[in-house]
């Protein structure tokens, strides 16, 4: 499940949802990286993540659980 582009994970963020569409979910796309609530959660910081080669998001404020699976299963085949 993970998107590798060039061996680095990338997070997924929601489509902004537009009115055309009368505001119907529209899906998720890959996004700039990764929040620090969601590195937070994994127990890893800004430092550390950048050293790893995973893309960090200073400006996402949204902590999403798909991501932070994400981290985790990046972070346990790094480890191999």
């Amino acid at each position: 499940m993970l998107t590798l582009r060039s061996d680095k994970v990338r997070a997924l963020v929601k489509k902004p949802r537009l009115i055309k569409y009368r505001g119907l979910e529209p899906g998720l796309r890959d996004g700039k990286g990764f929040s620090l609530g969601e590195l937070k959660a994994v127990g890893i910081d800004i430092k550390a993540a950048r050293k790893l080669g995973i893309p960090v998001d200073t400006k996402r404020r949204s902590v999403h659980e798909w991501n932070i699976e994400r981290l985790k299963e990046y972070l346990s085949h790094s480890k191999k």
